[in-house]
């Protein structure tokens, strides 16, 4: 990386195609980080009411997801007190005595082809333990005591194939109640794999997958370079770039019927797209003009409109969450920095100032703190930078870090990092206490991108 085209990440991504490895696998998350420091849970095995093995590890799937928020820190197994199928069963001083003041109990039950009724409860032991001081209530003309035990309940049939995506559903449910925030288990993410470009036809792959990494899906696979995936706020499609013909041209599709359309042909650079907040626009870089610089279509009519003008390169762009400002990388003020763009009235305001550069901006979904790639000293770390003050912290300690995507609920971000000489993904809390690697068998895994709240 020697000038903004190798240093921006729009240009590096590019570059770092070449790089590839000789077969692809599934992600597998690895925690590396932060657990310890995280509030105590237990997810007690669901219960089976049905001939055979339970259809779906249920209560594993919610462990994982509690475990890798970095903000719980589930109970083994081989710890727990008990195992009730219901808040009837709980005994909640054993609890209490393990220091675990919060638990997750459910069960399964078979109602036959292929349908199964799940019952979870989430429920504050503390609270229970203090039964004998709670307050009668009167319930079908009876005094019966109060359950400010349950914190949440819930009663849903499935099919088999559901089981994963209702576990995400609890999972979201316990982190809401417990955080207050809005749950993002049930999220997807894309990215670009990169397989043996000597033995594989078509080497390059835009992949979806649940945010674990299960339920993979290529949705591309191409002989030529594909980058810069980008969701559309429904989560339905995506844009991105892809080199398909020899050149860069931005595409959108539907990850559910597959259907595409080419959006841009212009000569020279056609990249980095990003859809604005309604999803009737999207930001992009064009170098048609000359100089790459920033613009904005709209998607129904394909009127075009040139945001920025000037004589250096202007790249990545992003939307602020109120969809009337942008952000973006420039090297303008002479190595490359993050600056705003009022789009009203097109001033713009430089953002950052620490370090050698910075690249590669978004802001949380909150719009307080902006997440960045931050060079210093040579060392390219993931950064957060508070948008009322100016403080900015260093997130992250891997190796050439880049592509940074933030969680629609902004507690995690996903970005691109080198791993034992391989492009791997990895996690990082907002905070930087909390650290995750997602690790693929083989391939190079990059650009990430998280999508929205899924319906």
């Amino acid at each position: 990386m020697k000038k903004l085209l190798a240093s921006s990440i729009f240009f590096f991504a590019y570059l770092a195609m070449s790089v590839s490895s000789s077969a692809y696998a599934q992600l597998n998350i690895v925690i590396t980080e932060g657990v310890d420091n995280a509030t105590p849970i237990a997810v007690v095995p669901f219960g089976w009411e049905g001939e055979g093995m339970l259809p779906g590890a249920i209560s594993d799937v919610i462990n994982h997801d509690l475990r890798r928020s970095g903000r719980f820190n589930p109970m083994t197994m081989s710890k727990m007190p008990q195992f009730p199928r219901d808040i009837s069963a709980v005994n909640y001083q054993q609890w209490v005595d393990k220091g675990i003041n919060t638990i997750v109990v459910g069960k399964v039950k078979d109602l036959g082809n292929d349908r199964y009724q799940i019952d979870f409860q989430l429920i504050d032991t503390l609270a229970g333990s203090q039964l004998a001081d709670a307050p009668q209530v009167l319930q079908n003309g009876q005094l019966v005591a109060g359950q400010s035990q349950l914190i949440a309940g819930r009663t849903l049939t499935v099919t088999g194939q559901d089981f994963r995506q209702f576990a995400h559903r609890i999972s979201d449910i316990v982190y809401e109640k417990l955080t207050g925030q809005k749950g993002a288990f049930l999220t997807r993410i894309a990215y670009v794999v990169v397989r043996d470009t000597k033995t594989v036809a078509r080497p390059y792959q835009l992949v979806i997958a649940d945010y674990d990494g299960e339920n993979e899906l290529a949705l591309l696979s191409s002989k030529e370079p594909l980058m810069s995936p980008s969701w559309s706020p429904d989560g339905n499609k995506l844009a991105y770039v892809s080199f398909e013909s020899g050149k860069p041209q931005i595409f959108i599709q539907d990850i559910y019927t597959m259907s595409r359309i080419k959006l841009t042909d212009f000569p020279g650079i056609n990249g980095a797209p990003r859809f604005s907040p309604d999803g009737k626009q999207i930001a992009m870089v064009l170098s048609k003009d000359g100089n790459p610089d920033i613009y904005i279509m709209e998607i129904a009519t394909r009127k075009l409109t040139r945001i920025t003008r000037h004589r250096a390169i202007d790249t990545e762009p992003s939307w602020a969450p109120n969809g009337k400002e942008l952000i973006f990388s420039s090297e303008r003020g002479g190595k490359p920095q993050i600056y705003r763009v009022n789009l009203s009235n097109k001033r713009i305001k430089r953002l950052t100032f620490e370090g050698d550069m910075n690249l590669g901006g978004t802001i949380t979904p909150d719009g307080s703190e902006l997440v960045i790639v931050n060079r210093t000293n040579g060392n390219y770390h993931i950064a957060r930078q508070n948008l009322a003050d100016g403080a900015m912290q260093v997130l992250t300690t891997t190796f050439l870090d880049e592509s940074p995507s933030i969680a629609p609920n902004g507690s995690m971000i996903i970005y691109s990092t080198l791993h034992e000489g391989t492009q791997v993904l990895s996690l990082v809390s907002l905070d930087g206490r909390f650290k995750a690697r997602l690790p693929g068998v083989a391939g190079q895994i990059k650009a990430p991108s998280w999508s929205p709240f899924l319906r």
